[in-house]
């Protein structure tokens, strides 16, 4: 194998870097419609596992990420799962299997208000699980001069994790703070961060934020 000399490992730049929440939105909260079909008590049981990371350790991290990098003037952008129409004609295959169905202005579609979106940072819709393949992200990070892209969110090992695949292989230089991300159990996130590693560099959200507070 030919070593180039290149690495992963680089930090962030200002103006050369956003920050990428994935599917931070009201229909995977606990009242969200995503779950509406279960009683509490299954809910709870099902998912009281994933629900606890986002309150206790994901979301706080999101808000310490977001706040610093609102601060250093890095580009802060949310993908949602949302449809462009009201009755989900237009979603994926996958997304119509799965049931995953957010209408077009809905309040399933909608940021939480913990890291809700601020002024005119940008919000984009998406019907696939990596934001690359259904949207325009990759001409509008061209537009901003994006080359490293921070990706929290959820689920580790679904929409994140094609996210983060989808932007190494576009030439991002992908971050990805562990612990500002989730999914339904310790195992699968455990699993997700360890098979792709060898897309992006993985730091924890203390380390993260310090360096960004240095730029």
């Amino acid at each position: 194998m030919k070593d180039f000399g290149l690495t992963r490992d680089v930090p962030v730049e200002r103006g050369a870097t956003a920050l990428l929440f994935v599917d931070v939105q009201n229909y995977s909260t606990e009242n969200g419609s995503e779950y509406a079909h279960l009683s509490p008590e299954s809910r709870a049981e099902r998912y009281g596992h994933f629900f606890r990371e986002m309150r206790e350790r994901a979301v706080p991290n999101m808000q310490r990420l977001q706040d610093a990098s609102r601060k250093a003037g890095i580009e802060v952008m949310y993908t949602v799962i949302e449809s462009l129409t009201q009755d989900g004609r237009d979603l994926s295959l996958d997304y119509k299997i799965c049931g995953l169905f957010c209408p077009k202005g809905s309040w399933d579609a909608k940021v939480i208000d913990e890291i809700a979106p601020r002024g005119d940072e940008i919000i984009i819709p998406k019907t696939s699980s990596s934001v690359f393949i259904s949207t325009n992200i990759h001409y509008v990070l061209g537009n901003l001069g994006v080359k490293h892209l921070i990706v929290a969110g959820v689920l580790t090992d679904q929409c994140v994790d094609s996210t983060v695949r989808d932007a190494c292989d576009y030439g991002y230089l992908v971050t990805l703070p562990t612990d500002a991300c989730a999914t339904l159990t310790e195992e699968r996130h455990r699993n997700s961060l360890a098979n792709n590693k060898g897309y992006c560099r993985q730091v924890t959200t203390a380390d993260l934020v310090a360096e960004i507070e240095k730029l």
